[in-house]
């Protein structure tokens, strides 16, 4: 895989099971890459081996005073550099190809995920984690990925250098071939420490991480209040323990690398003393040992690469665990085993229904949903769109050894059954066609940076355009002050820039023109929360006339609880505490109903029971007057 061919066509489907197995799963899919890195490392690696023969060589010949070998060797010498040049320019082009090729091969899983998901990922996984994972881990997992071939490379080395220097001298190969496995392996004790310290440093940064998102994302609403000052000492604090938590690990890797330093100094002090008394005796030329001390310094180097995969692996382990976490969320983990294929083909059509709290929404009418806690609205809002509500927050278990078949995917068996359309569950169609089916607008709408008209310029039926969109939602006021802003020489609205997130438009504003974009779309079923909570009373009767005339024949459901809508809907029906327990009209239930009386009038305990009295009789108006 070459930088050129990304993104992935398909990035596949990864091992979330656990985080090491995550990390194994992306070394799998990259093996070609890492092989080739490998070999260039060999090369790399090798050719620093055969440095210390060929300097043994020319001193020996220099001690023979023989021309001829010296030429041969110092040919030898050059060659070898030349090798040694290639193979480290090309391992490293390779080694940082397989790093960013594995940071992007995440980020595209993050990314797949992220769209499957929709609004509801934030409500399972703190949207301040789900930006660290796409950015910090990834660059973290990305570097262990990018480390496994050249320490490779380096234990392969290691291993040709120890059998040729027991083939060559095994007076001093001996030594350094048990030296070296004790080398190696001394910092191992230390590991864990190191790991846990890396963890809580990691921890910890994630956590300012979400601190500093969530503030950002609040910044204005804090403004507001005041607590700009407060929010800021958090993150103070935060990034203190931060600090405080990356010196102390820093401390430890700072203490497994003098291990690294001083053990190999060690060994190289005793083999120099040990070889120059066996010289002295007449046991070994001096070029031998020139030969010997040559190839164990060398062999420092790819012992450093022991080091670097330890710290590459501390590092990436707890992002490959956050990774995962994010990553083994699922829209469902049972199918009710309804055949949907025939259904996708059709794009089906019918009645929305919710099988948990029984709400029906008929095809082509408006249904106006009634709830007294917008919290559960809003979940409720999200099921009829297809992203289910799991028991639970986040995965079952973030345990390293989780059994295979029972990792984090847990939380998705628990889930409650989908949604249907038409009696096709929206969990088991495929995600384009259960985005087309049904739209989901929350009442906090994203606007995105861009030009009116590419902000109206959204996947659509083609039935309706963006001008009755516009029309429809009541935008006249918006396209006047976008033409006033206009910097085209027309002063055409569908031209002018829209900041990000449409902070130049007011709350009303900016909910009508993503009213708008849903319009546009014109999905089989529209599903609004609240679409005219930032509005006053007179937009919000035209806004939702607008609404049911346009929609008309569709499936149109909207959370609210204004009168205004409510008059306008085909059928009404009042959710209390997740079930649905009344469906008419908006007049019949405010005169049957006094739970729903109580949720659209605002009334209190005392001004229900004096209304449902036996002597409180009259007409809807005075009942409303009344109220």
């Amino acid at each position: 895989m070459q930088i050129r061919d990304l993104p992935y066509q398909d990035p596949g489907d990864p091992d979330v099971r656990s985080g090491p197995r995550f990390l194994l799963w992306l070394g799998r899919n990259q093996l070609r890459g890492q092989l080739v890195a490998m070999s260039w490392g060999l090369l790399h690696q090798c050719s620093l081996a055969g440095l210390p023969p060929a300097v043994g060589l020319a001193v020996q010949a220099v001690v023979d005073r023989s021309g001829s070998r010296l030429a041969w060797s110092g040919g030898l010498i050059a060659l070898l550099g030349v090798l040694m040049a290639v193979g480290d320019t090309m391992l490293h082009r390779t080694a940082v190809t397989n790093w960013i090729t594995a940071a992007a091969r995440v980020q595209q899983l993050l990314a797949r995920k992220t769209a499957e998901l929709g609004s509801a990922l934030t409500r399972r996984v703190a949207a301040g984690e789900v930006v660290a994972v796409s950015t910090g881990d990834v660059e973290k997992i990305g570097w262990f990925v990018e480390a496994l071939s050249r320490f490779a490379a380096a234990v392969a080395a290691l291993v040709l250098i120890c059998v040729g220097l027991l083939l060559y001298l095994p007076s001093l190969g001996i030594p350094v071939a048990v030296s070296v496995p004790l080398l190696a392996l001394a910092v191992l004790p230390l590991l864990p420490r190191a790991t846990r310290r890396a963890d809580l440093q990691r921890e910890k940064a994630g956590k300012a991480t979400e601190l500093a998102s969530d503030t950002v994302a609040g910044l204005r609403v804090l403004r507001g209040i005041g607590g700009e000052e407060l929010f800021l000492g958090r993150y103070r604090r935060a990034s203190q323990e931060v600090r405080e938590a990356a010196v102390r690990s820093a401390r430890m890797w700072s203490l497994i690398s003098a291990i690294q330093v001083l053990l190999p100094g060690v060994l190289l002090i005793s083999l120099v003393v040990y070889g120059a008394a066996l010289a002295r005796d007449g046991r070994i030329g001096v070029g031998q040992l020139v030969t010997v001390y040559s190839a164990a310094t060398l062999m420092l180097f790819p012992l450093r690469h022991f080091e670097e995969i330890a710290m590459a692996y501390s590092f990436s382990r707890p992002s490959a665990r956050r990774a995962v976490r994010v990553l083994s969320l699922h829209r469902t983990a049972e199918p009710s085993g309804v055949d949907a294929t025939a259904a996708v083909d059709a794009a089906p059509t019918g009645d929305l229904y919710d099988p948990v709290t029984g709400l029906m929404a008929p095809a082509g009418l408006f249904t106006a949903v009634v709830c007294g806690d917008p919290d559960e609205a809003g979940r409720l809002a999200e099921r009829l769109g297809g992203h289910a509500q799991a028991d639970t927050d986040g995965p079952a278990a973030e345990t390293e050894d989780v059994a295979a078949g029972s990792s984090e995917q847990g939380t998705a068996a628990r889930t409650a059954p989908s949604v249907l359309l038409g009696g096709v569950p929206l969990d088991e169609l495929p995600l384009d066609a259960a985005r087309t089916a049904v739209l989901v607008q929350d009442k906090d709408p994203v606007l995105l940076s861009g030009t009116l008209r590419e902000l109206l310029d959204v996947p659509s039926s083609g039935r309706v355009t963006a001008e009755d969109a516009l029309t429809a939602a009541q935008c006249a006021d918006v396209l006047d002050s976008l033409a006033q802003a206009s910097v085209a020489t027309d002063g055409d609205p569908m031209t002018t820039r829209i900041t990000e997130r449409g902070r130049s438009l007011s709350g009303g504003q900016r909910q009508r023109l993503a009213l708008a974009r849903s319009l546009v779309a014109d999905p089989e079923a529209l599903v609004l929360d609240e679409p005219t909570s930032a509005v006053d009373s007179h937009t919000e009767a035209r806004v939702a006339a607008g609404i049911k005339a346009l929609r008309h024949g569709r499936t149109t459901v909207a959370f609210a609880s204004s009168p205004l809508l409510l008059d306008l809907a085909d059928r009404v029906v009042l959710v209390h505490r997740g079930t649905v327990v009344a469906v008419g009209g908006h007049r019949e239930l405010l005169c049957t109903d006094p739970r729903y009386r109580a949720v659209v009038t605002r009334e209190t305990d005392d001004e229900i029971a004096a209304l449902t009295s036996p002597g409180a009789t009259g007409t809807i108006e005075e009942i409303e007057e009344r109220a």
